[in-house]
């Protein structure tokens, strides 16, 4: 490849000059303009001085090596520090059962018993809810509902743990399947939809817990009527929980859910021996079925219809892969395709499918046929607590409260384990997407704004388990529903098309599912409505809001790149040329030159290098930006892939300081157009007035004008 040089300068071997005019230095520049409520330009930004050396923030990194950019320390008080520290370590993953990068993976099993957490715990209210639901019809309707699980969602997320192992979810794959902001906006959608499911299991299992210590004979007697109470004391020490630190999620949930799931083969049981040793129970039930129902088809028919309602049996799916990153692979696995940790996965779920399954048929046949109904209806001594009437009923008080006690802590860990969820999930995506404050990264204002929600639901439903169950339902259909869609669009684009028929047709029962269920309650839509309102008001006003800051998390220079910058570093200066690379040709690049040259006052002996970025998703916010040194037409041009332009050049420049020690100066030519419409622009596609945007997030992120990139507009 030719190259060209200036005169009298030597060449390196590896990088040509970016420069072909030759003559002496011109005068100084014109005067630049800043944007917005920028700062005055420097003394060296008027007289085009070359701008002293500082000292290089870190040693030069390794060509192609990502070196992440240094947060901003936590200044002000100690509660300052505190609160914003939280439980965040430097690698921005939380503590809890659902972190992202945890310090020490387990054994399949022992994973399945922290989902065990979310899944299992329905058995606390499940039965009753479902009786109260679906009256005689519950164990049909139930069966239903296992023919769902174990060939509809079991199905679904077994792909889904396949495709998102890293504990994403299937939130994560429709993000990649919608691309732009309809994808961002997609996945705000859902993140409302998952915030009421996660939100109304810490509220619902809090009152189900409540209900389930009222309820116990050796209660003392001011419990009754203190529902509400009650239930916001166990969401207080479940937020000081997290506010103090919540660690060895695991080993506690082996013990719960081990003690949890014994207890119940023992009620279930005893209460299977009851039926049988009354069969008039059977023939009472059978014949009120008929009598109210007529015939076995309208049975059917009327079960296909209620079963939507005892849809909170679906719940674990989400959290089963949301824990992955907790399962223990094998020492070979390939970390872009970790087959054992997937195949840990698919055992995990279908283990806990099939576990919870027996639960569900068990307990809704023995719940039905030996607990009157009056007794599940408000009020009553089954209302939210099935199984533990049962417990009490044929095993006795004292094996009933162990019962209780064990039934209360897993709901209450179940809302610990909802808690973690969101504390994942929030800072997974909104701070990515500029959509949340810099705090939302911090584990502990999330835990004071969920527990604020937790105690507004808590209020509005009046500790109530019923009110809350389609509000849940609705939460766990509608992620459910994603799933199926977000698996059914996969085999669709790897051209499987047997398979997607399959998930299609599960797809539309879901969709089915989550529809009647919104229609027969719709307070779970008007709750995930409020969550996703509030979520779009809270991501539209941050991202105005931090519309000026360096978003990329590293900057990787290749070795082409780095040897430009080094190169001219030597020399004591560093001219940047900002292109914006829609012509490819040898005029435009000449041009270009020198019309900076000429209008920017750039001397003729001094060298520059061109820096273009390549547009990119503009609904991105937070990049790993790589830089790519080449010569083009024999001028050094550094590009970067990008959606935000002036963010971009700003990181790149601070970048190229850090490195060097010598403060770089650009050249822009102004933008056409309105500047008005031209930051509606910027906004949006992440270009627009691109010289004082750049300038104003230099100005943001460097407040010593001394060490500032200095900007320069013709």
């Amino acid at each position: 490849m030719s190259t060209k040089a200036n005169e009298g300068q030597p060449m390196s071997s590896t990088s040509p000059s970016g420069d072909k005019t030759q003559g002496t230095a011109s005068a100084a520049p014109d005067e630049p303009t800043s944007g917005g409520s920028a700062s005055a330009p420097t003394p060296a930004e008027l007289t085009g001085a070359v701008p002293p050396r500082v000292r290089p923030k870190e040693p030069i990194p390794i060509p192609g090596q990502a070196h992440p950019l240094a947060p901003a320390d936590v200044h002000g008080s100690r509660f300052k520090h505190w609160l914003l520290r939280g439980m965040v370590d430097e690698h921005g993953t939380q503590q809890g059962p659902h972190g992202q990068t945890p310090e020490h993976q387990h054994s399949w099993w022992r994973v399945m018993c922290l989902t065990g957490l979310d899944y299992f715990s329905t058995l606390g209210y499940q039965p009753a809810i479902a009786a109260l639901a679906a009256g005689l019809i519950s164990p049909f309707a139930t069966l239903v509902l296992v023919a769902l699980t174990l060939l509809g969602a079991l199905p679904v997320y077994r792909r889904v743990a396949r495709e998102s192992f890293r504990g994403s979810g299937s939130i994560a794959m429709l993000e990649r399947f919608l691309p732009w902001w309809a994808g961002k906006l997609f996945v705000l959608v859902l993140l409302g939809f998952a915030a009421t499911d996660f939100m109304i299991t810490i509220t619902l299992s809090a009152a189900d817990a409540t209900a389930h210590a009222i309820e116990n004979p050796f209660a003392p007697s001011w419990f009754h009527g203190n529902n509400v109470i009650i239930t916001l004391v166990l969401i207080t020490l479940l937020g000081a929980v997290f506010l103090k630190g919540f660690r060895e999620a695991i080993g506690i949930a082996v013990v719960l859910v081990g003690v949890y799931l014994a207890l119940n083969v023992v009620v279930v049981s005893a209460s299977i021996v009851q039926v049988f040793q009354h069969p008039t129970a059977i023939d009472d039930w059978w014949s009120a079925l008929f009598a109210s129902h007529g015939n076995p088809l309208l049975i059917v028919g009327v079960a296909l219809l209620v079963f939507p309602k005892l849809a909170l049996g679906l719940s674990g799916f989400e959290t089963g892969v949301a824990v992955m990153p907790q399962i223990k692979g094998k020492p070979d696995d390939n970390p872009n395709e970790p087959e054992g940790r997937i195949r840990g996965a698919h055992k995990l779920l279908t283990t806990a499918a099939i576990i919870m399954s027996v639960f569900l048929i068990t307990s809704s046949f023995t719940t039905t046929l030996l607990i009157p109904q009056k007794e599940f209806q408000q009020g009553g001594a089954a209302n939210g607590r099935a199984l533990a009437y049962l417990a009490h009923e044929y095993l006795g008080n004292g094996f009933g409260t162990v019962y209780d006690i064990s039934t209360i802590l897993i709901l209450w860990f179940a809302g610990a384990s909802a808690m973690a969820g969101l504390l994942n999930l929030v800072p997974r995506y909104l701070p990515r997407y500029g959509m949340a404050p810099q705090w939302a990264r911090a584990v502990r204002p999330l835990v004071l704004v969920f527990t604020a929600i937790a105690f507004l639901i808590t209020l509005v439903f009046d500790a109530n388990v019923d009110a809350q169950g389609g509000a849940y339902a609705t939460g766990v259909l509608v992620l459910i529903t994603s799933a199926s869609l977000a698996v059914s669009l996969s085999a669709w684009r790897k051209k499987q098309p047997k398979r997607t028929l399959v998930f299609a047709i599960i797809t539309a029962i879901f969709v089915y599912t989550t529809i009647d269920n919104i229609i027969e309650r719709p307070d779970g839509l008007r709750i995930a409505t409020l969550f996703i309102i509030g979520i779009l008001i809270v991501s539209i006003v941050s991202r105005i809001g931090r519309s000026f800051q360096v978003r990329a998390t590293s900057v990787t220079f290749d070795v082409t790149a780095l040897d430009f910058i080094l190169e001219d570093a030597e020399e004591g200066e560093i001219r940047i040329i900002s292109h914006e690379p829609d012509v490819d040709t040898t005029k435009e690049y000449e041009e270009k030159n020198k019309d900076e040259r000429r209008f920017s006052h750039i001397p003729q002996r001094s060298r520059t290098i061109f820096l273009e970025v390549i547009k990119s998703d503009s609904s991105d916010f937070e990049e790993d930006l790589v830089v790519h040194g080449v010569v083009k037409y024999g001028y050094r041009v550094l590009q970067v892939k990008s959606g935000n332009v002036p963010n971009t050049i700003a990181a790149v420049l601070l970048e190229i300081r850090d490195i060097t020690g010598v403060v770089p100066t650009i050249y822009f030519e102004w933008t056409e157009g309105n500047p008005i419409s031209n930051m509606f622009r910027y906004l949006i596609t992440g270009v627009g007035e691109v010289a004082p945007v750049t300038r104003e997030v230099l100005r943001e992120a460097e407040k010593d004008v001394k060490r500032r990139p200095a900007v320069h507009v013709a």
